[in-house]
């Protein structure tokens, strides 16, 4: 069987469930130091809107419940990647953001992406949780 090739050329938004556009953009904006890179009305009633970490390709979509997910759910919704892992759990925890109290490494247990009811036992590299203000989880990962 021959595959053919696509023109898909990268990954582009991550669609993340939020209750109130508003505090989410706050949230990734000046909790997390993101940057807004959309903010447009849509289909007549919704809101689209995109944040990113500066210099990145790939974005966060705050979208409305009205696009068919309720907000929230303790489900990891992807990761991000950083250069200074407990320069970042300390930033982010005096910012008053719900991290995980302690950054998980080898040999020091974390929950599951998907459920809390399932733990990985030795997670590398270096991770620990964020989560915004509906209770979407978001990994960041020691990079390199």
């Amino acid at each position: 069987m021959t595959v053919s090739a696509t023109s898909i050329s990268e990954v582009g938004a991550v669609f993340v469930p939020v209750a109130d556009q508003d505090r989410s953009l706050e949230f990734f904006v000046e909790k997390l130091g993101f940057e807004k890179r959309a903010d447009f009305a849509y289909g007549g009633q919704h809101r689209w809107i995109e944040v990113a970490p500066p210099g990145a390709a790939n974005t966060i979509a705050l979208v409305p419940p009205s696009e068919g997910a309720s907000a929230g759910g303790d489900v990891a919704r992807c990761a991000f990647a950083t250069a200074d892992i407990d320069a970042d759990h300390a930033t982010l925890r005096a910012r008053g953001v719900d991290v995980d109290a302690e950054i998980a490494r080898t040999g020091t247990p974390r929950s599951g992406l998907v459920s809390n009811a399932v733990s990985v036992a030795d997670p590398v590299p270096a991770q620990f949780f964020v989560r915004d203000p509906d209770g979407n989880r978001f990994l960041v990962v020691q990079a390199g």
